[in-house]
């Protein structure tokens, strides 16, 4: 039967996501306000003088992306969609850094050409020397969402059998610097910050890549089948029950059938009241979050896919990412909602294969 399954996946994130089993050996951050991506070993996919040339998103996206391909045993993807918040913001600021350090003269045009936001997905094909549709999407918090219906209308419609679908953003210095002056990283008197009760403003932020083969066919090493994705601006806080009730009554399911729902919790006080409408429409399947340990970033539902789509397959539900007690016997239906910042509102639904 066709549909979008997800039967590859490669994560590179601020947990030993390359190495251990599913979170296995998890590391809960309570101390510092910005977390970085565990870096693997990229000599093994990436030769060391393209290595040194190579920005920290652009290497991520590279080995998450060899990664899902190979789990998939896809050689050449029909496509290749990425998503991206900031695009490859590191190089941005050595380009800006040497413009004014430079006085606008002699400028070398590396760091520029490498600058853009469709860095990686450029990279990505020029290793597969991958000919095919190829876009990247820039769209705040769901950038990695509007990439997976991208993947999912073309799978649908038959024109194209895999797609590779991924989602990254990295940190930089100066990017940091100004995130922490207007408050949207938490300050260090507010650590450790309480992401299930918060108390105080901001978040910890972070950086990461996880990239999804996706195929129209259902195989052995398929995780989950994506039934549906929804995006929306903005809504308030109080319609958020009804914007989840609508989406899952489109697809033809009760809020009963929910075996679980994960949640993009991130200890900002000032908008996680958002999820409040979420945990009283499932209040009777289990809850699930996970940016206490991949920490924020505008790709971070990522993450959460990778998880959630683990979730599926394994049919288990780590202890350190429980937000209640509640257990089922299987994980059929699993509901993905995430938002930033009171906007950018996001729905996936995962089913058991």
């Amino acid at each position: 039967m066709k549909g979008c399954y997800i039967n590859g996946m490669g994560i590179v994130s601020a947990q030993n996501t390359f190495e251990a089993e599913f979170l296995e050996n998890t590391a809960v951050n309570t101390t510092d306000a910005v977390i970085y991506a565990q870096q693997p070993s990229y000599k093994e996919l990436i030769p060391p003088a393209m290595i040194r040339r190579m920005a920290k998103g652009v290497k991520m996206g590279i080995y998450a992306s060899t990664k899902a391909l190979n789990e998939a045993g896809i050689k050449n993807p029909d496509a290749i969609i990425t998503g991206t918040g900031m695009g490859c913001v590191e190089d941005s600021e050595k380009f800006l850094k040497a413009i004014l350090d430079n006085n606008e003269e002699f400028l070398t045009p590396t760091s520029f050409i490498q600058s853009t936001h469709n860095t990686v997905a450029g990279q990505i094909a020029l290793g597969l020397q991958c000919k095919s549709y190829n876009f990247t999407y820039v769209n705040g918090a769901v950038s990695l969402e509007t990439a997976l219906i991208d993947a999912k209308m073309q799978l649908d419609a038959g024109e194209a059998q895999s797609v590779l679908v991924g989602g990254i953003d990295e940190t930089a210095e100066h990017t940091i610097s100004l995130f922490k002056l207007i408050n949207i990283i938490k300050k260090e008197e507010d650590l450790p910050g309480e992401i299930v009760n918060p108390v105080s403003k901001g978040v910890v932020f972070s950086e990461g890549a996880a990239f999804f083969a996706l195929e129209n066919e259902n195989k052995a090493s398929s995780y989950a089948k994506v039934l549906d994705v929804e995006i929306k601006n903005i809504i308030k806080s109080d319609e958020v029950e009804e914007f989840i009730q609508n989406f899952l009554t489109l697809n033809n399911i009760t809020a009963e059938q929910i075996d679980a729902i994960v949640l993009g919790n991130n200890g900002d006080s000032e908008f996680d009241h958002f999820y409040d409408g979420a945990k009283k429409l499932l209040k009777n399947a289990p809850q699930v979050y996970y940016k206490h340990l991949s920490g924020e970033y505008n790709t971070a539902s990522g993450f959460g896919l990778w998880m959630t789509s683990s979730i599926i397959k394994h049919q288990t539900i780590p202890p350190v990412v429980k937000m209640n007690d509640i257990e089922k016997s299987e994980y059929q239906y699993v509901l993905m909602y995430n938002q930033y910042q009171g906007k950018d509102h996001s729905l996936i639904l995962l089913q058991k294969c």
